[in-house]
């Protein structure tokens, strides 16, 4: 008669414990994801509602605008792979122990991609704004507003002291992924489409 009672007891803490867990989580979690939503609704909002200027970030020795946005989109794709593969080294993914090199490298190309991308963002809304004439444009903004969301709930999850040991892997990937998705609906049909030019 100990024993059940003892199992039951036992499975009621830990039942109690899990349920601790995991609103301690969704309250470290729940400012970041709500200024996170908030930007990328923001930014949704204020591309639908700007009048497109067509005026754009260009940088001599590019033959157009929209060059340099290709460009500065595939500098920062090259920077999120940096990250994935620093990052997965810092985790002990790519070998027994983490170079000393990888941490280093892991923030300061996440910061080099951050830079690149303000100005592809700000071509992207005060250029052309929200458009939604065919499937890849509307999927491309939407994408955007994402990617700026994630990796606003990423940057504000990331000094926070005890989320679990999957959150920020998560996190990290849901960006990676958004921005990959980003550059295959831009840079990658523009080589494809348009070709490869300066």
């Amino acid at each position: 008669m100990t024993i059940p009672h003892e199992t039951r007891t036992n499975h009621t803490i830990d039942e109690g414990a899990g349920r601790a867990v995991g609103t301690s989580q969704l309250t470290l979690l729940g400012v970041p994801f709500l200024i996170g939503a908030t930007v990328a609704v923001t930014l949704g909002v204020y591309g639908s509602l700007h009048e497109p200027t067509g005026v754009a970030v260009n940088v001599g020795g590019f033959s157009s605008p929209q060059t340099v946005k290709v460009w500065l989109a595939t500098g920062v794709a090259v920077l999120a792979v940096t990250q994935l593969l620093s990052a997965l080294s810092m985790w002990g993914k790519l070998g027994s122990s983490a170079p000393s090199w990888a941490a280093p490298v892991h923030r300061w190309s996440g910061r080099l991609a951050f830079l690149l991308a303000v100005p592809v963002a700000i071509h992207c809304l005060y250029a052309l704004g929200f458009a939604t004439y065919d499937l890849r444009v509307v999927t491309h903004g939407l994408l955007g507003c994402f990617f700026f969301g994630a990796f606003t709930v990423k940057m504000l999850a990331l000094p926070k002291p005890g989320l679990r040991g999957w959150v920020l892997p998560v996190l990290g990937g849901t960006v990676f992924t958004a921005l990959i998705a980003l550059w295959l609906t831009s840079s990658f049909w523009y080589f494809t489409t348009i070709g490869v030019t300066l």
